[in-house]
This record gives structure tokens, C-alpha cells and sequence, in this order.
């Protein structure tokens, strides 16, 4: 009947290993060392993140309210019409 999906070609000279999943602890120390390292490689960022963000805030807050400024017409240009 052919070859079963699992099985249609022979692998040589590869070592698999494999761990039971009773013998593994999926998050060991997750609480103890994974925040407090998360929380450290966050803060070695900031630096890097925040400055970035904070020009572009103000640069598209500023272009917001020149847009807004120059959307309305001046008054000044239109006191001597009657």
C-alpha cells in the first residue's frame, strides 16, 4: 500500500532526543527570575524607545495644530470689503 506520511524518507546520521513531558517543568522560576529579567531588559530600552516616541508625538501635535491654525481664513483680509 506505500509508505505511511510519517515515513516517506529515511533520515541518516541524525540523533534526536526527546524528554518525557512528566520529567519537564514548563515555566521553573518564571516568577523568581523571569519578571525581575523582563522587567530589566525593559528598562535597559527606554532609552532607546521613549526619546524616539516622545519627538514624534510632539512633531505630529505640532503639525495638528499648524493644520488647524492655517484652516481657518484670517480676518485681517477681508476688513475693507463691504
Amino acid at each position: 500500500m506505500g509508505k505511511h506520511f510519517g515515513n516517506l524518507a529515511r533520515v541518516r546520521h541524525v540523533i534526536t532526543y526527546s524528554l518525557s513531558p512528566f520529567e519537564q517543568r514548563a515555566f521553573p522560576n518564571v516568577l523568581s527570575h523571569g519578571v525581575p529579567n523582563a522587567g530589566r531588559r525593559c528598562a535597559s530600552q527606554v532609552l532607546k524607545v521613549v526619546p524616539p516616541l516622545a519627538i514624534g508625538y510632539l512633531i505630529y501635535s505640532w503639525g495638528d495644530q499648524e493644520f488647524e491654525r492655517l484652516k481657518r481664513k484670517n480676518p485681517a483680509d477681508y476688513e475693507h470689503e463691504q
